[in-house]
């Protein structure tokens, strides 16, 4: 049923549009303003804070061309600060292997590696990495064989390490196939 014609809120206006723009723009700039930021995510707050990974000496080396910090998240395991971080070798092309390190630091020391996710002689690329709480999962790509392509990784996997007991448990999930 048609509302009678001539009633002054039946009939939208500029102004009626303005207002749903405005609207439609707040919401969003409200959303940018609070959403999230760095791959951070907690289960509670430590008290100091996460370790820099640009500070550590990573075990593995690069020669010349220096380490890259691809990704980082700071987490919290049993409230103490640590940072997850996933580096590689610096590379001017292709895709260097990634390691993925869990940092801490005592009070006043400098920060270092405590644990070893993924180790880059395993010839891993990193991608999907998340923090959240005390898991950090990440899915990795990989090869089949040495005639495999470096440029056409034909392995996945998603992975997922929990923090158990003062040391992370490795959980693989479904083989996801072919990529």
């Amino acid at each position: 049923m048609q509302p009678p014609a001539g009633l002054p809120h039946t009939h939208s206006r500029p102004v009626h549009w303005l207002l749903t723009a405005l609207a439609v723009a707040a919401v969003l700039l409200g959303a940018a303003l609070v959403g999230p930021g760095d791959d951070t995510a907690t289960a509670s707050a430590p008290t100091a804070p996460a370790p820099d990974p640009a500070a550590v000496s990573y075990p593995f080396d690069c020669g010349t061309v220096g380490v890259e910090v691809v990704r980082r998240a700071a987490a919290d395991l049993d409230g103490a600060a640590a940072t997850v971080a996933v580096v590689r070798c610096r590379s001017g092309a292709g895709t260097a292997p990634n390691g993925v390190y869990v940092l801490t630091a005592e009070q006043g020391a400098a920060p270092r590696v405590t644990a070893t996710l993924v180790d880059p002689a395993q010839r891993m690329s990193v991608t999907g990495f998340a923090v959240r709480g005390d898991v950090v999962s990440a899915t990795l790509l990989g090869y089949s064989s040495a005639d495999v392509p470096r440029c056409c990784p034909d392995r996945r996997r998603d992975v997922q390490w929990r923090w158990r007991d003062g040391k992370f448990v490795l959980t693989a999930l479904p083989v996801a196939g072919r990529v």
